[in-house]
């Protein structure tokens, strides 16, 4: 075989492998746009849903809390399956999971059939968040990782634009139940990504090895204790236990804003629905740029440094809208608190992936992430609870003490770039 021969074949493996990180891009950020979709019709159905079902803003706000502890649990058991059965198949599974689930809220006739339905269909939004990071972290080359990832994310916040625009179109003129009856259709996703995308090369090889050595009876650690392995190696566990306590304060300050933020613009700021519908979809679209932007940038000077920029000023932000908000001032503040706000998860996902090996990445960035949503599932309800003998915007506050904290424990404790997830088993940064 000659050099150009070689050349010839080498070329020709890179762009088909190419073209099949590419379509993996494609449908996980379909999959992530219709899970933020999901997520944001909650917000907007809330005012809906409490005239429904009679309910008072601590039952409302509770709902936000049963999905992120629905989230938690299915992102910390999604974790685990991805590295035991593989990226794919379990995002696949959650797709068709919390489609079906999603689509049949429609059809509840009180607060407790719509709480446990939704808390059931949201183990499939957690699972299918991390799986879908987890993959294309994989696929990825490092010099672009967090711009994918970025680029990726910003599917999740245009979901949320999407969602607003549905909420705007369908709840005034059809309501809830129909606009819920719409989350059917994300399963065509699922059904082209089983048959056109493979596991990543990364996961195949390290499950390869697993195999291999334990056919040749050498001693290793088994896959299916990921757990132990965090715990054993000192590395790990230190990555684990910083991530579960910048995963808390993350999504405490995270949930507890996007649940509760459409209500008190619409409520408390006296902004008329189709307004407030105009104000959110400008606040998500900077989002989606503002998640792209720092993407590029954490790619050029670094993830940690970014990741603190975000959480930082999203902190100071927010006691801005909170005290000085006028009606012709609102819907700039929140383009500014709409940038701010998209940096972390713009950057979050590549920062976690590259603080874990291969062997244990799914299981420990599903522990981490989830076992801190599971906590921050309460920053809804609390929210909703300081509703009834104060201010929407009171709650506010303490989601910007959240997002401070995170930002500290990233600054001090978490490095850059650890391992690099497109290689299987431990490859740590010197």
């Amino acid at each position: 075989m000659t050099i150009n021969t070689k050349k010839s074949l080498l070329v020709t493996k890179d762009k088909s492998e190419k073209k099949v990180w590419v379509l993996a891009f494609i449908l996980s950020f379909l999959a992530l746009l219709v899970n933020g979709a999901d997520i944001a019709l909650l917000s907007y159905s809330l005012t809906s849903l409490k005239q429904e079902f009679n309910i008072t803003d601590t039952q409302a706000g509770s709902l936000g809390s049963w999905t992120l502890a629905g989230m938690a649990i299915g992102g910390f058991l999604g974790g685990w399956a991805c590295d035991q059965f593989g990226r794919v198949r379990i995002i696949v599974l959650s797709i068709v999971w919390f489609s079906l689930l999603t689509s049949w809220l429609g059809f509840t006739h009180s607060f407790e059939q719509f709480k446990w339905l939704r808390f059931l269909s949201a183990i499939g939004l957690g699972a299918l968040y991390l799986a879908c990071n987890i993959l294309m972290a994989e696929y990825v080359p490092t010099r672009h990782r967090t711009t994918v990832l970025a680029t990726l994310m910003s599917g999740w916040t245009l979901g949320t634009v999407v969602a607003t625009c549905f909420a705007g179109w369908i709840l005034p003129e059809h309501g809830w139940r129909v606009l819920y009856s719409i989350t059917i259709i994300p399963i065509v996703i699922a059904i082209i990504m089983h048959f056109f995308v493979p596991e990543p090369k990364a996961w195949l090889e390290t499950k390869k090895i697993y195999e291999d050595k334990k056919q040749l009876t050498i001693p290793t650690p088994s896959l299916k204790n990921s757990f132990k392995n965090i715990f054993e190696n000192p590395i790990s566990r230190r990555m684990f236990i910083l991530w579960f306590f910048a995963s808390i304060f993350l999504q405490f300050g995270y949930y507890g804003m996007s649940t509760w933020l459409p209500t008190y613009i619409e409520i408390e700021l006296g902004i008329p629905f189709q307004n407030m519908s105009i104000y959110m979809i400008g606040t998500f679209l900077i989002m989606i740029c503002s998640k792209i932007i720092s993407g590029i940038i954490a790619d050029c000077i670094g993830r940690r440094i970014v990741f603190v920029f975000g959480t930082v000023g999203t902190a100071i932000f927010i006691p801005i809208i909170v005290f000085y908000n006028t009606p012709e001032n609102i819907q700039w503040l929140l383009l500014v608190f709409g940038f701010l706000y998209g940096i972390p998860y713009g950057i979050n996902a590549t920062y976690m992936t590259e603080s874990f090996a291969t062997n244990i990445r799914g299981t420990a960035i599903g522990g981490s992430y989830n076992i801190g949503r599971l906590f921050a599932a309460t920053a809804p309800l609390i929210v909703g609870y300081t509703a009834q003998d104060g201010s929407i915007g009171k709650g506010f506050l303490m989601m910007a003490i959240a997002y401070l904290l995170c930002g500290v424990i990233a600054a001090l404790y978490i490095k850059d770039r650890i391992f690099d997830p497109q290689l299987p088993e431990k490859t740590t940064k010197k």
